[in-house]
């Protein structure tokens, strides 16, 4: 009997052990219930992407940035329906996707243990002109199995004519006090909508810094403010001007590309509207 109650617990001692490299072993992904991949997306200029153009049932979570209200690019009461991870490689493994979106930046260790568990990553830089978005849209829309969607939203996003002349000098004034370089997505769709940079003019930089003084010293035409630093929000900016025409420009239009890009124009054919619209 000893015998065979050890032969039993060798036996047992066997399957745990089967049992135990099964759980560890990369589990199939899922799929989505018309046949499209599955996705996880841990970057939240991705996620905007991704939620205009993927099914509803495509996309198992989003980046956590997406549920700040003072990072994200997409509406909270959208984000809301949608589960996030904190970027974790076990939190991803866990959910079993088709497809992960991240960033070229992400962590070296966790795109290993991603790809170790069968996960396949796309990884995508920081577009930094218009025509680079598109091209990352309809790459994040393939890869979804949804290039029709992606050519639709790129098609929003194409800029129709530029505005005619004369230009409107603007300063953009972001987060921070500093200034957005020329080389940047943000000051391409600003020459696209008919605004000569007011800050290369002054011989600014990318992330150079403009102190309240030293706009009213030399004002722009229109001041795009998108920032809440104490010179951003002073009084004076209400007072003082009477040539320049001061306005509230949300700093989540400046995060992405991507859809935001509409939003950004939409925002500032406004503002040139308002412009044109004084005496």
């Amino acid at each position: 009997m000893a015998r065979d109650h050890s032969s039993f617990w060798i036996g047992m001692t066997g399957v745990i052990a089967a049992l135990t490299l099964a759980a560890c072993a990369p589990q199939p992904a899922s799929r989505a219930e018309d046949g499209q991949p599955t996705i996880v997306s841990l970057n939240p200029c991705l996620d905007a992407i991704l939620v205009e153009v993927a099914g509803p049932d495509q996309v198992l979570a989003l980046s956590h940035y997406s549920r700040d209200p003072g990072g994200s690019s997409i509406p909270q009461v959208v984000a809301a329906r949608y589960g996030v991870t904190g970027g974790t490689a076990e939190e991803v493994i866990a959910l079993r996707p088709d497809l992960v979106l991240a960033s070229i930046y992400l962590p070296q260790p966790t795109r290993s243990a991603l790809e170790r568990a069968g996960l396949r990553v796309a990884t995508f830089g920081s577009p930094a002109t218009i025509a680079e978005s598109i091209a990352q849209v309809r790459e994040v829309a393939a890869l979804a199995g949804q290039a029709q969607a992606g050519a639709a939203l790129a098609a929003s996003i194409t800029s129709s004519a530029p505005t005619a002349s004369p230009t409107i000098s603007a300063l953009l004034w972001q987060p921070g006090e500093i200034v957005a370089g020329e080389q940047t997505l943000i000051a391409e769709l600003l020459r696209q909508e008919g605004f000569a940079s007011h800050a290369a003019a002054r011989g600014l930089r990318q992330a150079d810094r403009v102190t309240l003084e030293s706009v009213l010293a030399d004002p722009p035409q229109v001041l795009l403010v998108a920032g809440d630093a104490a010179g951003q929000r002073h009084p004076v900016l209400d007072e003082a001007f009477q040539s320049t025409h001061v306005a509230p420009f949300d700093p989540a239009l400046l995060y992405c590309g991507g859809p935001t890009i509409s939003k950004a124009r939409t925002r500032l054919r406004s503002i040139r509207a308002e412009v044109e619209r004084k005496p």
